[in-house]
């Protein structure tokens, strides 16, 4: 039986990583680094490629430049599995994302560029011809047009009977607007802990923690599950929490790992899976992600994600 279609609405790029001395010092400074990889980035991107080797049927919406960062993105979209059909082109550059990998914590570099320029009508033509059951959108703040006709499109979706999730990944103006009006008609918010505590205030809230922040968001309709580290994750629905564990794995490199954490999530939820096992499989798929550089060379398979969930289980 095939299995249910999501479209992953959102950004599409690739991600420079660098690791090694990567606190940059100006003065014309040349520092030397370990290593310098060109590999498929963006939360939506890595979301879909996450879903797609999860087993999931899955299209992603977006725009990229008529350039070489562009062919690239959507070939190593669509070698991941996903269908990159409404993965438009606009006269803009490709953008591109800089990541500065130290062990501990990462800085990331952006250029938005085409993904900018992605709107509602884009997403509504790929809506009419994919018919998903589920439309996840990422990245809100780097999606500006599409972003701000979402509140609507929220609404239609539900009308329509298709469950809706966003993470709104970090907003690099700091104001956080356009998400309270978007919150009634989601099913799942998935911001990481400090996103979550961001949101909450910019909602009028003065949250003590992440999960107190998940609580108060929560109040607004959706469930809300929260990305936390090298904690795991949990998620907060009518009241209630539920947490699962980060798998202990060898790290290469986290970038992406959220958004990894997202695909596993997605997958048991459109599996109609209960919550705290859908949480289990994005613990799981987040840390295994970790295991290559990049948000997707460590993504696992739908049987690599049930073999350690299965080795999770045992005494």
């Amino acid at each position: 039986m095939k299995r249910p279609c999501v479209l992953v609405v959102g950004d599409a790029n690739l991600d420079l990583v660098l690791r090694g001395d990567v606190v940059p010092r100006f003065g014309q400074a040349e520092q030397m680094l370990d290593a310098a990889d060109l590999v498929l980035g963006s939360s939506g991107g890595i979301v879909a490629s996450g879903l797609a080797r999860l087993g999931v049927a899955t299209a992603l919406v977006a725009r990229v430049g008529d350039d070489l960062f562009g062919a690239r993105t959507r070939e190593l979209v669509a070698a991941a599995g996903v269908d990159v059909s409404s993965v438009l082109s606009s006269p803009e550059p490709t953008g591109l994302s800089v990541i500065l990998s130290a062990p501990a914590d990462r800085a990331i570099l952006t250029l938005d560029g085409a993904m900018a320029q992605l709107t509602d009508d884009d997403v509504q033509a790929a809506i009419s011809v994919r018919r998903p059951t589920h439309v996840h959108v990422s990245a809100f703040f780097l999606i500006p047009k599409a972003a701000a006709a979402l509140p609507e499109r929220l609404a239609a979706l539900h009308a329509a009977g298709v469950t809706t999730s966003l993470d709104t990944n970090w907003d690099p103006a700091g104001r956080w607007k356009g998400v309270r009006e978007c919150l009634p008609q989601l099913d799942l918010l998935l911001p990481n802990a400090a996103e979550a505590m961001a949101l909450a205030r910019a909602a009028g809230a003065d949250p003590r923690d992440p999960e107190d922040a998940a609580l108060r968001l929560s109040e607004a309709g959706p469930v809300v599950v929260v990305k936390d580290g090298s904690r795991g994750g949990f998620a907060v629905a009518q009241g209630s929490v539920v947490r699962a564990p980060a798998r202990a794995v060898q790290v290469v490199d986290t970038t992406g790992a959220g958004d990894s954490f997202t695909a596993g999530l997605l997958a048991a939820w459109v599996d109609g899976l209960p919550l705290a096992t859908a949480v289990r499989w994005a613990t799981v798929a987040g840390s295994l992600s970790t295991r290559g550089v990049g948000g997707t060379a460590g993504q696992p398979t739908r049987a690599e994600l049930v073999a350690a969930l299965a080795e999770g289980d045992r005494p």
